[in-house]
């Protein structure tokens, strides 16, 4: 299974975080894991860095630097800074054994609050002697990476498992070079793509879209202040000029955005100010939730040009205001270094891979792909990783699988209710179905690595996990199954015989499911629904079905309805759901203690709780009307028929 090992690396002075110099006099305390606090020393006084920093942006007074002395200044100060790192106790035991696993990671969390340590280029540390990737560049050639955050004693909300919403501004002011706007659209536009309707018009896929990403071309700080007071954003990208503004006459990096007011001059604005713009509250003066993640494609915007005020780099002021994760560059950035950033961030997190990961896989695609640079080195994540991290990241992945898989139903439903499909349309039609069982096969083999991994104390969760992800490949081969019996209904047999095909994979994904979590009801029930199905219903019928899960079904019912006292909200929605649903299955299970207008009645009540717990928009409400449509539209029978009308009469009433 592959992991990640998180240590936390502190480095600790006296006194306030701004106004001190570095100074190779200066100990820090350096406190990593469970291992006793080390003094350490940073080998360069203030001056020094600055002048060797200077040399790592390209141009030094006007002069180019040459690439022979940038490539030998990074390594100097990376073999330093590796020197250092390699002193805080803990750390090599941390990176003990990696890459012989072929999966673990090493995160390294730099616990730093004094501004001077800001200056200092982490990232680009060579692995000190008798370390793991000894010699070369520690987040290059052994798998570990870096991030950064500040002490604090409030706790930062990491509220990562949100639906994604992305907003992308851009400025290029008066008499600065255009900055790669419609690379960076592109970039987006591709990774929101899976997440998109598909439609044969351009022109009708746009509101799906719009729901996704907004583009801001040329803002001022008030287009961005005003977007996020109407809006809630868990993704901000932010593309311009990085730029030198002052504060108490000291220098400090800002990013550099139109004035407004119909002005295509400049307005430097700093990360204090531009924290206020993205973290205000709403229009109406109500609390909005924070973008999750803020990408800075600004030269700079990870630098500390001074240490005397308060404040540090833009990226350490968003994050200091509470936005858990903050990318940004501390080095000028290249625009090719720009696009691969913004193609690699946002492709891998809306696809639900771990942030970790996808600045390991960054770091790696920029030294290959802009190998004229040293953008690698140049990549600064500032992060809030709380304890179960992790598990809040595979619920994003599993959200983000659910709504691949919609888009693709939605489509393929619309093929199946065509009269007739075309040459392209039934290519289509049939690589939306092996698309949709490649997700699946993705999410079960995580889900089964997970369980296969998991200790004593946590294979319970993992269980119910792994159940979750066979259970909805059961509900997608029924959607499949449903589709294909649809282009059937004009006698094409092998429609009919993938449709039947794709019952039997939906049963027995359901009966994998409640072999690995015999609590779980859900997945219970639609086992029950679906052998009940015409195309799988045994040789002796109904009475068979009975004798072989009449007393499955009054297990599922038990536990749903123990599932149901002390519940509330969604999770008595789906219990209620699941009741009502077995009420209409005791037509077939029941046997003679059937009655069926009291059924009818108790399957009305149960769904009306349904809208009365969430709301008649919820999507709770939509997917237990869906499967009572299937019993109507699907599955008709005479012996449900009553049953399912109430079913969806009560969760509809407005029809």
């Amino acid at each position: 299974m592959q992991d990640i090992r998180s240590t936390k690396i502190e480095l600790l002075r006296g006194g306030p975080a701004h106004n001190q110099l570095l100074s190779p006099l200066t100990p820090y305390i350096a406190l990593g894991g469970a291992s006793a606090p080390q003094t350490v020393f940073l080998p360069w006084e203030h001056r020094q860095l600055l002048s060797r920093l200077a040399r790592l942006r390209y141009v030094q007074g006007g002069v180019p630097v040459p690439p022979a002395q940038r490539e030998a200044e990074l390594r100097e100060l990376g073999e330093a800074v590796g020197r250092v790192l390699g002193q805080v106790p803990g750390l090599q035991s941390a990176l003990h054994g990696l890459g012989r696993d072929g999966g673990a990671l090493a995160h390294l969390r730099l616990s730093i609050s004094a501004l001077e340590l800001s200056m200092v280029p982490f990232e680009a540390a060579i692995a000190p002697d008798n370390f793991p990737g000894s010699g070369a560049p520690l987040l290059l050639h052994t798998p570990t990476v870096i991030t950064r955050e500040i002490r604090r004693n409030e706790t930062v909300e990491v509220p990562w498992d949100r639906k994604p919403r992305i907003l992308f501004a851009f400025a290029t002011p008066r008499g600065m070079a255009p900055v790669p706007a419609q690379e960076h659209v592109n970039a987006l536009r591709r990774a929101i793509e899976p997440y998109v309707e598909i439609r044969d018009a351009a022109a009708d896929r746009l509101p799906s879209v719009r729901a996704l990403l907004t583009v801001l071309p040329e803002a001022s700080l008030k287009d961005i202040a005003d977007e996020c007071r109407r809006n809630d954003y868990t993704h901000v990208h932010l593309l311009a000029h990085g730029a030198e503004t002052k504060e108490s006459e000291q220098g400090v990096y800002g990013i550099a955005l139109r004035a407004g007011g119909g002005s295509d001059e400049a307005q430097v604005v700093d990360g204090k100010t531009l924290a206020i713009a993205l973290c205000g509250s709403g229009a109406d003066g109500s609390a909005k939730g924070r973008p999750v993640l803020v990408s800075l494609a600004t030269c700079d915007s990870g630098a500390v040009d001074s240490v005397i005020v308060p404040g540090g780099s833009i990226a350490h002021a968003l994050h200091e205001a509470g936005i858990p994760w903050v990318v940004a560059s501390q080095f000028p950035l290249y625009m090719s270094g720009s696009n691969v950033a913004v193609d690699t961030l946002y492709g891998q997190l809306l696809a639900g891979e771990d942030p970790r990961r996808v600045l390991r896989l960054l770091r790696q695609r920029l030294s290959t792909e802009v190998t004229h640079a040293h953008d690698w080195a140049s990549i600064v994540a500032y992060a809030v990783s709380p304890w179960d991290f992790e598990a809040r990241v595979e619920a994003f992945r599993d959200r983000q699988v659910r709504a691949r898989l919609d888009v693709r139903f939605k489509r393929m439903d619309a093929l199946a209710g065509l009269d007739a499909l075309g040459a392209s349309q039934a290519v289509e039609f049939d690589q939306l179905a092996e698309a949709i069982r490649a997700e699946h096969a993705g999410w079960i083999g995580r889900s089964a690595r997970r369980l296969e991994t998991a200790s004593k104390a946590d294979r319970p969760q993992h269980a119910r996990s792994h159940a979750e992800a066979l259970g909805m490949r059961g509900a997608s081969e029924k959607r499949i199954a449903i589709a294909w019996a649809e282009r059937a209904r004009d006698g094409n047999a092998q429609a009919a015989e993938h449709a039947l095909q794709a019952y039997r994979a939906s049963r027995d994904a359901y009966r994998q499911a409640l072999e690995t979590d015999p609590t779980n009801h859900w997945v219970a029930t639609q086992f029950l629904s679906v052998c009940t199905t015409p195309a799988l219903l045994p040789e002796g019928g109904e009475a068979a079905l009975r004798e072989r899960y009449g007393d499955w079904w009054v297990a599922a019912r038990q536990v749903a309805e123990w599932q149901l006292r002390g519940s509330s909200g969604e999770a008595r929605a789906w219990a209620l759901g699941t009741l009502a649903e077995l009420d209409l299955l005791g037509s077939v299970y029941q046997a003679r203690g059937f009655k069926i207008g009291e059924a009818t009645q108790r399957v009305a009540e149960r769904c009306r709780q349904i809208v009365d717990s969430v709301g008649a928009q919820a999507f709770a409400v939509a997917s237990t009307e869906r499967q009572f449509q299937r019993y109507l539209k699907n599955w008709p029978h005479a012996r449900w028929k009553r049953l399912a009308e109430a079913a969806v009469q009560a969760l509809t009433p407005e029809r």
